[in-house]
């Protein structure tokens, strides 16, 4: 496994974090290099110091999501020696651990902002982002999905099939706001992500049951 980068420290870290916020909040074009410096309380000069520019700083922002991402359990390199139940068992605890990631813990409030931002700009992000932490895991979750159900790891429909369990937990992220006005909450704490976990689940076990069936 490739050792992760150093985490940064002082004023790179204060401003990188200053980044995470003002970009996710206000956009990379509507963010001032003034606002950034004043939030990590450092001198405007210092971003040009230490990241070159304004860009610069937003793929170090980005660069250090890929670094605590990596950070958080991954995916096992290998399924070939499970079992379809034991499979089955792997891939329920990280869609879980998806679900809490999503909503707990202060890296879901001070990072997740800044990538669904350069996703939906489709910024510097989200190739740093697909290189290093999303395609490697995605590959390993098709196989983990294929020891679960016999299918062939690489087909269309297998990959598809766990974008589209990805992409029911990260609606509940994305829309929450939705989500707390029709279901009454006033926030998505552990309790709700609790319950969003078990309907994610009940929907992965629901495709599992209608393959082991067909």
């Amino acid at each position: 496994m490739t050792a992760l980068p150093p985490p940064p420290e002082g004023t790179r870290l204060a401003l990188i974090e200053a980044g995470f916020l003002l970009f996710g909040q206000q956009s990379f074009a509507a963010t001032s290099t003034r606002q950034l410096a004043a939030h990590a309380n450092a001198n405007i000069g210092s971003i040009a110091y230490h990241f070159g520019g304004k860009e610069g700083l937003r793929q170090a922002c980005a660069e250090e999501f890929a670094r605590r991402l990596g950070t958080v359990p991954a995916v096992a390199a290998s399924s070939a020696h499970l079992s379809k139940a034991e499979a089955r068992v792997q891939l329920r605890a990280i869609f879980s651990g998806f679900v809490s990631f999503l909503f707990g813990g202060p890296m879901a409030e001070t990072m997740l902002p800044f990538m669904l931002r350069e996703l939906t700009e489709d910024g510097p992000g989200v190739d740093i982002l697909y290189s290093r932490i999303v395609g490697p895991t995605h590959v390993r979750l098709c196989a983990l999905w294929a020891a679960a159900t016999g299918q062939a790891a690489e087909t269309d429909q297998v990959r598809l099939r766990v974008f589209s369990l990805i992409g029911q937990a990260f609606y509940f992220r994305v829309g929450a706001p939705i989500v707390m006005r029709r279901m009454a909450w006033s926030a998505i704490g552990s309790s709700e992500a609790a319950l969003i976990a078990q309907t994610l689940l009940g929907n992965l076990d629901a495709m599992l049951d209608a393959l082991e069936r067909s």
